[in-house]
């Protein structure tokens, strides 16, 4: 079993993979992380933009063993051209996560999106934006898009709220 945590301005305990948006890194689908910290951010991020009180972590165990055989899941472990090809793809609408079921990798967060910016107008190569990706502090997104796998295979253990930066 691994911990994965989703963060948001709701608790949510039963997962649903339909209510995401398609321009994400991964296309829609239900979204999670094994690195805490990174879901309370998201969390009070998403709080500030929805102008809600309370951020809260979902705690789920997600079975990986249980997962049929026949998933379709690609792993990207590095910022590197597969993964920058991917976000890229995804940006220019060709949906390359429609192929999936699972897909993990590094997130196009705010330190490295100005580099896939760069890649994707041109002003840059491949190689120059990988050369820049490899001093990115590593980050995690795993994005389910079958509700099967999410309703077989994650279990929600609990949901707490988390506290504001500045006392809220």
């Amino acid at each position: 079993m691994t911990i994965v945590y989703h963060g948001s301005y709701v608790s949510i305990p039963s997962p649903l993979t339909n209510v995401g948006r398609s321009e994400l890194d991964f296309g829609p689908g239900f979204y999670v992380t094994k690195i805490r910290e990174q879901a309370e951010r998201w969390a009070q991020r998403v709080c500030v933009i929805r102008a809600a009180e309370t951020p809260w972590l979902s705690i789920y165990e997600f079975n990986e063993e249980a997962l049929p055989a026949n998933v379709r899941r690609l792993f990207m472990e590095h910022y590197d051209r597969e993964w920058l090809d991917f976000i890229v793809g995804s940006r220019r609408g060709e949906k390359p996560w429609k192929k999936y079921d699972i897909i993990e990798g590094g997130v196009a967060n705010d330190q490295v999106i100005d580099t896939v910016e760069d890649y994707y107008s041109g002003r840059i190569t491949a190689d120059q934006a990988i050369g820049q990706l490899r001093f990115a502090m590593p980050t995690h997104q795993i994005c389910i898009s079958s509700q099967a796998i999410v309703d077989s295979c994650f279990h929600f253990i609990s949901a707490e709220p988390i506290i504001m930066k500045g006392g809220k």
